[in-house]
């Protein structure tokens, strides 16, 4: 504070109300967290995703079933698959011709699970095994 007016980033804070905006925005994160944390939403922002993300955070299925499962083409699925492996949220891995996908092991895709079943208002069928 210089003269009665806050400071932050050299822009005068006009109206500092709760008298400690200054402190949280020193505790804000970069831009860039916020950019990667909106594509990470913006996953969760389609149906066809969501239900592929729902489907695997309870199992391990393979892309053929996933496909039948949820109605869907394959080409379909394999292109929300992309999306979903490219944003950490999924992992795959391979048996012979066979790719098996999966919910990735991370914070981000726990969080996205727990949100998912508490949105859904399930209990995961795999926690406790």
């Amino acid at each position: 504070m210089i003269n009665g007016v806050t400071k932050i980033n050299n822009k005068e804070i006009l109206h500092d109300h709760s008298k400690n905006l200054s402190h949280i925005l020193e505790q804000m994160p970069d831009v860039q967290f916020f950019l990667e944390g909106a594509a990470v939403f913006q996953q969760l922002c389609d149906g066809s995703r969501l239900r592929i993300l729902w489907l695997l955070c309870h199992c391990e299925e393979c892309g053929h079933n996933i496909s039948a499962a949820l109605d869907m083409s394959p080409a379909s699925i394999s292109h929300h698959l992309k999306s979903l492996k490219l944003h950490g949220l999924i992992k795959s891995r391979r048996v012979g011709k066979e790719v098996y996908y999966s919910l990735a092991d991370s914070e981000k895709a726990r969080l996205v699970h727990q949100m998912i079943d508490d949105y859904f208002d399930m209990s995961c069928p795999l926690k406790g095994l």
